[in-house]
């Protein structure tokens, strides 16, 4: 029985006070809900903590709307809109090179004209049989259908192809491998008579789907296909079979040129959404769900890794049946925001029956607003590559946390509706990696009061609530912030953080795109101070598209702690054609930004840190003042001490300033911390705390040459720790330490000894 829910997102997740937004929801347990704008203050529900905490901010959004189900057409396709052209041909063919991934799920649209009001149209597919089949149907009762009666070869390439023949009502269709990976399959040929007249109808046109319904902007799809397809070809006539190889090739030939329909190149625009037809018709069509790009096509030769140098061997897709952009939900609600909202975290409340969810969001300073000391960088690049992980079909979940899983209702949920899209940490339903995440779709762990199911002893907080613990603790303070997002910096780069005396990071600024990181580093050796509140920072490089909202991509290319592999040649972003990976393979390690970089993670229990010599130092002072303790965070709500989850330590070697002060460094973390991959060479027994030296959290402390200065504690932990003892501890008093002498404005400076 399916568990009842309400659930939305938003159109947008930066926005300045009186900005419109949008809230898409659906919702299975009640016939109405209600919406509320809060402001999120802590989003832990942690009794031993400062307790879950929001204020209700009156605005037009208040009140009852009627609930409705609105349902995620999940899976990725190609989409040509209709034309004549289609509808004027009596014989034709079709022809394109697969690579499929799951032959035998069932069937599985190649190509197809159809139109499924009247039941009338063409279709190109893999049968449940896992074979190459093609059918035809009038509308009026006629049905023809032929097929190989052969499987296709699980990743392996092959030219299919499909011809009617008008005159001969005789309907044709080709399944041969590709010569160069052929797997000793032959080539087959099978042929079947039509016993109708039939005629294409004037139909869009879809590749890797067939579509049962909207529009071709906003299609509605079934028999989604997994795996790749390039150089797809229509054709006027029943094309022989030479023709077919002539058709093969990056170019059109002028002898066949004038038989050609359509000529689509996906080698082409290989950073959009728009699929070139190279013919003079320009049937120019659109990929829909972001199928991936940038993929090795039939004739990849090796020689060359980045679709950029080489495009014409890129000129394949991987479409798969759970891709998904954009939820296209239709708007339940529209309000202007309250003109006189701080910047700060907020989401909308929706209440249904008993059932809740808050969809969150980030209020930025509007353009002229005065700016506070402060600036608190959410980071949503993180939220987003964690968007719905779910342990439920993670079989090394349990081994990776060292112990019993404890599943969250929104688990159930995610593991009940795929249709609402992967993490970036999982696979999809093919087995490839998931390289693309967008937020225009339910996101169920990226809400206020998630608690993660990775973790032990207390609230197993990550990444969005995680960083509740810091605004929580601002507000404690008095301190003044602002708020901005990681989608804020990639676009507005080192203005932005320019506006700001000190920046302070979440818990896990763990993706970072090369525009964030070049200001971010710019903004700290220009005079700005930076202060990291957590770990694993500033690991994977990422990719912002270049034209649509809201989806960034990663290529998990190793070495590195990751879930999947990227296949070879496939290591570049399809968004800006660089290659994807850590940063530390882009000669910036995270310790040349931040001083330290990731060593380990750990989900079971966390540790303390110990003060240093360093931590004596006179350049250290001001972080230790009314600090005498040489033991610091022995506490917190993330596994019992500051020092946990996933750390960073300092190597001078990977870039960590040599005048950098190592102030503290955690020790006595347990087995189940593991050294990370790209720290190893060769697999040996001592990779794993206690007994492996580099396995700690160092707390590090630098000036810059511009009079700036960077604070990391290098530990996802920290932040829960802020909160004990009413706020009256070491962690939060060193961090107070900081932030009040990074606001002054007197430059740090150090001359070397």
């Amino acid at each position: 029985m399916a568990l009842p829910y309400i659930t939305g997102y938003l159109d947008k997740i930066s926005l300045t006070r009186g900005e419109r937004l949008s809230v898409m929801v659906s919702c299975t347990a009640a016939p109405e809900f209600r919406a509320s704008l809060v402001r999120t203050i802590c989003g832990d529900l942690n009794p031993e903590g400062p307790g879950f905490r929001e204020i209700e901010i009156p605005s037009a959004a208040d009140g009852v709307y009627p609930a409705r189900e609105q349902i995620c057409n999940a899976g990725s396709c190609v989409v040509v809109p209709p034309s004549e052209r289609f509808s004027a041909m009596s014989s034709f063919s079709v022809q394109l090179h697969v690579w499929p991934t799951t032959p035998l799920k069932g069937e599985q649209a190649l190509l197809c004209i159809w139109d499924e009001a009247s039941k009338t149209g063409f279709r190109l597919a893999i049968d449940g049989n896992g074979a190459l089949a093609a059918h035809c149907a009038d509308g009026r009762g006629g049905v023809a259908g032929v097929s190989t009666n052969v499987p296709l070869t699980e990743r392996q390439w092959h030219l299919v192809a499909a011809t009617y023949d008008a005159e001969a009502k005789t309907l044709s269709v080709i399944q041969e491998p590709y010569s160069r990976t052929g797997a000793g399959e032959r080539p087959v040929v099978a042929s079947g008579p039509v016993g109708f007249d039939f005629s294409l109808p004037k139909a869009a046109l879809t590749i890797a789907a067939r579509m049962t319904g909207g529009t071709a902007e906003a299609p509605r799809t079934s028999d989604h296909y997994n795996g790749k397809i390039e150089k797809p070809r229509l054709i006027r006539g029943a094309a022989s079979r030479l023709d077919m190889e002539k058709f093969r090739g990056e170019a059109l030939p002028a002898d066949v040129a004038a038989q050609c329909v359509a000529f689509w190149d996906f080698s082409v625009g290989i950073d959009g959404e728009r699929i070139a037809d190279r013919s003079r018709h320009r049937l120019h069509g659109r990929a829909i769900n972001l199928p991936a790009r940038g993929m090795t096509g039939s004739n990849w030769t090796g020689e060359e890794v980045s679709w950029k140098n080489a495009p014409a061997q890129y000129g394949a897709i991987h479409f798969h049946d759970d891709d998904v952009y954009d939820a296209r939900w239709d708007a339940d609600i529209a309000f202007d925001l309250p003109e006189d909202l701080k910047s700060g975290f907020y989401a909308v409340r929706l209440v249904a029956d008993g059932e809740e969810e808050r969809i969150p969001f980030f209020v930025r300073p509007r353009k002229g607003d005065r700016r506070a000391p402060v600036c608190f960088l959410a980071s949503t690049a993180t939220y987003l590559a964690y968007a719905n992980l779910n342990p439920v079909p993670f079989p090394i979940a349990e081994l990776l946390s060292s112990r019993l899983i404890v599943l969250h209702k929104a688990n159930l949920l995610i593991d009940e509706h795929p249709e609402w899209g992967p993490s970036l940490y999982d696979v999809h339903s093919d087995g490839s990696g998931v390289c693309y995440s967008s937020r225009l779709r339910p996101i169920l762990n990226f809400r206020p009061g998630f608690i993660s199911s990775f973790g032990a002893k207390g609230s197993n907080l990550r990444e969005f609530n995680a960083d509740t613990h810091i605004i929580d603790w601002l507000e404690n303070q008095g301190i003044d912030y602002d708020v901005v997002t990681d989608d804020d910096l990639h676009a507005e780069g080192y203005e932005l953080l320019s506006r700001y005396r000190t920046v302070v990071t979440g818990a896990h600024p763990e993706y970072f795109s090369a525009e964030m990181w070049d200001a971010t580093k710019a903004y700290a050796d220009a005079g700005g101070r930076v202060a990291v509140l957590g770990g694993n920072s500033f690991y994977w490089r990422i990719a912002f598209h270049p034209e649509l909202p809201g989806v960034m991509e990663v290529r998990r290319c190793g070495p590195a702690i990751r879930t999947w592999e990227t296949q070879p040649g496939e290591e570049f972003h399809s968004f800006d054609g660089k290659r994807g990976g850590l940063w530390r393979a882009h000669a910036r390690p995270p310790q040349s930004i931040g001083g330290v970089g990731f060593i380990s993670e750990g989900f079971d229990l966390a540790a303390f840190y110990r003060r240093t010599a360093a931590s004596k130092d006179p350049r250290a002072a001001f972080v230790f003042d009314g600090v005498d303790d040489e033991i610091i965070g022995d506490f917190g709500l993330q596994g019992g001490g500051a020092a946990g989850i996933e750390i960073d330590h300092a190597d001078t070697n990977l870039g960590t300033p040599v005048h950098a002060l190592v102030l503290a460094s955690s020790e006595g973390h347990t087995e189940s911390f593991r050294l990370v991959n790209e720290e190893m060479s060769i697999t040996v027994p001592t990779v794993t705390a206690p007994v492996e030296a580099r396995i700690q959290a160092d707390m590090v402390f630098f000036e810059t040459a511009g009079g700036g200065a960077v604070f990391n504690v290098g530990s996802i932990a920290w932040p829960g720790s802020l909160s004990h003892n009413g706020y009256d501890n070491n962690v939060s008093r060193i961090t107070a330490n900081v932030l009040r002498r990074f606001v002054d404005p007197k430059p740090f400076t150090y001359e070397r000894e």
